[in-house]
C-alpha cells in the first residue's frame, strides 16, 4: 500500500514517542546516550498502529512513559548505591529505555516497495536472479506489480510483468487490479503496457467500478480512449447501476461522451433509479451534454423511477436554459411524479419566475386541478409573490382548494391559497388574492382567525373589507360564541377593535346551566389546534374557556369590555364567581345589573340596524359628531 495513505497516523505516532524520548533523555541527563536517527515511518510499521486511534496512540504513549518514570525511581533515602561510572552507567541506561521495537519508524522499510518507488529497476532485477518470489501479496494484497502500476514505475512494471505473468490480473483486498490502479493514477505507460500484454479491462471493484468508469470519472480521455480501443464494456454497471456514460454527462464531458458513444454506449442506459444519462444532464444543467444526447436519440421525456421527467427535474434545480431547451425540443410538461406533481408546479415552489412563464403556454389546466393541489397554493405558501402575481396574471383560480387527501397532510386541514399566505403574515401576497376574487371564508378555520392570532391588524382589515366572516366559528371545535372573540381573548384592545366592528357578544352570556351549579369542565386551553379532531366534538361555552387557567385571571377585563357590547344580559354562576374573585372588580357586576341605560340600549339598537357589513359607514350618517362617536365607542372629544 502506497505511504502517503498513512501519514496522518504517523504524525500522532511521532507525537507520542517523541513525548516518551523527551521524558527519558531528561530523565537520563547524566547518562551515556547515543542519538536515534528518525524516518518516516514504513508499511510495516504502521501496520502495527493502524488500527488504534490518535485518542488511544497518545494514551498508549503517556502509560509507557509513567512506566518507565516508575521502574526508574532512585531508591529510598539511605539505601541509594552508589553509581559507577563507564560501562555500568551506559548499561542501567539501555536497560531503563523502551525497547527498540516500541519505535516503529525505526524497523526496515521493504526494499521491494523502496525499489519500486525509486524506480532502480537494477535492484529489482537482483532481487528476483536471487530468488525472491515477488508473486507474493502483502497483508492488504498488494504485489509489487500493484506497486509499480501505482507509483507509474514503467520499467519496474515490465520487469515484474515478465518475471510473474500470471499475476497481471491478481486483486488487492479491494479487488483493485493493477490495470486499475494505474488508471486511477492517470499513468498512461503503465496502463498501455498492461493492455497490451493482456490485462483484462473490465475487472471490477468492491463498487463494481471498472477502470474505464474510474477514466471517465477523473475526465482522462487518453485513459478513456486506450481502454475503449481494447474493448472496454461501455455499458458495465456499478453497484448503483451507473455507467461511464452516466459519470461523464455528470461532467459534461463531451470528448469522453463521444468516444464512449462511439464505443457502444446505450445512451437510454438506467440506474438502480431508473435514471439516464439525459436525465441527468437536466438535473445537473449540463446543456451541451443534453443537447449531445438529444442528437444521438435519448428520450426527451425520460421518467425516473418515481415518474419524474427530465422537464420536472430541470425545473427543480432551476435550470433555465435547459427547460427552454428540453420545451423546444417537444418535451411534455404534463408528464406528473408520482406525487401528481408538474413541472408547474415545482417551478411555482421554488419561485423561479421565468420557468414559470415558460411552462404556463404549455401546461393543461386539466392536469394541474387532476393533481388536487394548485400552483398559487405552491407560492403562496413559499412566499414566491411574483409567481403569485404571475399564476393570477394567467388566470389561475384564486379560490382553488387542495384536495381532501392533500388537505389532511396539514393539522388545520387548511385548503386555499389565501390561508397559506395569511399564516405566513405575507400582507402583499394577502391583498394581491383578495383583490383577485379570494373568498376569506372557505376554509374550515377562517383566516381572519389566524390573523387575529397573529394580532396583525393590517390583515384583519383587509379581510374584514373583503366580506370575512366577522363571527367566525370554527366547524371541529364547535363553540355557543364566535370563535374570533376566543381567539382575542389575550388581547383586550384587539378583542376592543373586532367589537367595535360589529362581532356578537351576546351569546357570550347565554349559559345552559344559568345559576345553577355547573359541572367541572374539562377543557384545559382554547387553542383550537390542541383539541382532540377525532372524537366528536361537544359545544363550548363561553363561561367554560374563561375558566381555563391562562385566561381566567383576565376574566373580569374580558367580561367588562363584551358588557359595553350587550343589552340586558344574566351572568350565569360561573361568570358571578371570576367577578367576585375579586374586589376590584365588584363595579363590573354592578355594570352587568339590569336595566342598562338606556342611551347605551339605543346605541346598540343602532347598530344592530346597520348591521355588521355596514358598520364602518356610521360616520356618513347625517347625524351630529357627537352622536357619530358615539355609536362608534369613541370617547374622545
Amino acid at each position: 500500500m502506497p505511504e502517503d495513505v498513512v501519514d496522518s497516523k504517523q504524525r500522532t505516532l511521532r507525537k507520542g514517542f517523541l513525548f516518551i524520548e523527551h521524558k527519558e533523555r531528561g530523565r537520563m541527563a547524566t547518562e551515556i546516550t547515543t542519538p536515534n536517527a528518525q524516518r518516516a515511518i514504513g508499511h510495516e510499521e504502521y501496520s502495527l498502529y493502524s488500527s488504534m486511534s490518535e485518542d488511544e496512540l497518545i494514551q498508549m504513549a503517556i502509560e509507557q512513559s509513567l512506566t518507565d518514570s516508575s521502574s526508574g525511581q532512585p531508591a529510598a533515602p539511605g539505601r541509594q548505591k552508589p553509581r559507577t561510572a563507564g560501562r555500568e552507567t551506559a548499561a542501567a541506561g539501555h536497560a531503563n529505555r523502551p525497547p527498540a521495537h516500541f519505535y516503529p519508524w525505526t524497523r526496515v522499510i521493504d526494499p521491494v516497495v523502496k525499489a519500486i518507488k525509486d524506480g532502480d529497476e537494477h535492484a529489482l532485477t537482483s532481487m528476483i536472479q536471487s530468488g525472491k518470489n515477488l508473486s507474493e501479496p502483502n497483508k492488504d494484497g498488494w504485489l509489487p506489480l500493484h506497486e509499480a502500476a501505482y507509483y507509474g514505475q514503467l520499467g519496474c512494471l515490465k520487469i515484474l510483468q515478465k518475471a510473474y505473468p500470471a499475476v497481471i490480473d491478481q486483486r488487492t483486498l479491494q479487488e483493485e487490479t493493477a490495470l486499475y490502479l494505474a488508471t486511477c493514477r492517470g499513468n498512461l505507460d503503465c496502463l498501455l503496457t498492461l493492455l497490451q500484454c493482456g490485462a483484462e479491462p473490465d475487472i471490477s471493484n468492491k463498487s463494481r467500478e471498472t477502470p474505464l468508469y474510474k477514466a471517465c470519472e477523473r475526465k482522462n480521455v487518453d485513459a478513456v480512449r486506450m481502454l475503449v480501443q481494447y474493448n472496454a464494456d461501455t455499458n458495465h454497471r456499478c453497484n448503483r447501476g451507473w455507467t461511464a456514460l452516466h459519470e461523464s454527462v455528470a461532467r459534461n464531458d463531451l470528448e469522453v461522451m463521444e468516444i464512449l458513444v462511439s464505443g457502444g454506449a446505450k445512451v437510454e442506459s438506467k440506474n438502480a433509479y431508473g435514471i439516464t444519462p439525459l436525465f441527468v444532464a437536466a438535473q445537473s444543467g449540463q446543456l451541451e451534454a443534453l443537447r449531445f444526447l438529444a442528437k444521438h436519440g435519448a428520450d426527451i421525456n425520460t421518467q425516473a423511477s418515481d415518474s419524474a421527467s427530465a422537464l420536472y427535474e430541470a425545473s427543480k434545480n432551476e435550470h433555465e436554459d435547459v427547460v427552454e431547451f428540453l420545451l423546444s425540443q417537444g418535451a411534455d410538461a404534463n408528464k406528473s411524479n408520482k406525487d401528481g406533481m408538474l413541472p408547474l408546479h415545482i417551478a411555482s415552489k421554488r419561485g423561479n419566475c421565468k420557468i414559470v412563464q415558460m411552462l404556463l403556454p404549455v401546461t393543461s389546466r386539466t392536469r394541474v386541478k387532476r393533481s388536487g393541489i394548485s400552483p398559487l397554493h405552491l407560492a403562496a405558501e413559499r412566499n414566491n409573490d411574483d409567481v403569485l402575481e404571475e399564476l393570477l396574471d394567467a388566470g389561475y383560480d384564486v379560490n382553488a382548494t387542495l384536495s381532501l387527501e392533500r388537505s389532511r397532510l396539514y393539522e388545520d386541514r387548511r385548503s386555499t391559497p389565501l390561508y397559506f399566505a395569511v399564516i405566513n403574515n405575507n400582507i402583499y401576497a394577502t391583498e394581491m388574492l383578495l383583490q383577485a376574487g379570494a373568498s376569506p371564508n372557505l376554509d374550515i378555520i377562517n383566516p381572519l382567525l389566524i390573523s387575529i392570532r397573529h394580532g396583525c391588524l393590517k390583515t384583519i382589515e383587509l379581510l374584514l373589507d373583503h366580506g370575512a366572516n366577522i363571527d367566525a366559528y370554527i366547524s371541529s371545535h364547535p363553540t355557543t360564541f364566535p370563535a374570533t372573540i376566543m381567539f382575542s381573548m389575550k388581547c383586550l384592545s384587539l378583542l376592543k377593535f373586532l367589537m367595535d366592528l360589529g362581532c356578537n357578544g351576546d351569546s357570550c352570556f347565554t349559559c345552559q346551566y344559568g345559576n345553577a351549579p355547573h359541572p367541572v369542565t374539562q377543557v384545559t386551553s382554547s387553542r383550537f389546534n390542541e383539541m382532540p379532531m377525532d372524537k366528536s366534538p361537544t359545544v363550548v361555552q363561553f363561561c367554560e374557556i374563561i375558566s381555563a387557567p391562562e385566561v381566567s385571571r383576565w376574566a373580569g377585563p374580558i367580561i367588562d369590555v363584551l358588557l359595553d357590547y350587550v343589552g340586558n344580559v344574566q351572568l350565569c354562576a360561573r361568570l358571578k364567581e371570576h367577578i367576585e374573585s375579586y374586589e376590584d372588580w365588584a363595579v363590573i357586576k354592578e355594570k352587568a345589573e339590569p336595566p342598562r341605560p338606556l342611551a347605551h340600549l339605543c346605541r346598540l339598537r343602532v347598530r344592530k340596524a346597520i348591521g355588521k357589513y355596514r358598520i364602518k359607514l356610521i360616520d356618513t350618517l347625517p347625524l351630529p359628531g357627537r352622536l357619530i362617536r358615539y355609536l362608534q365607542y369613541d370617547n374622545s372629544q
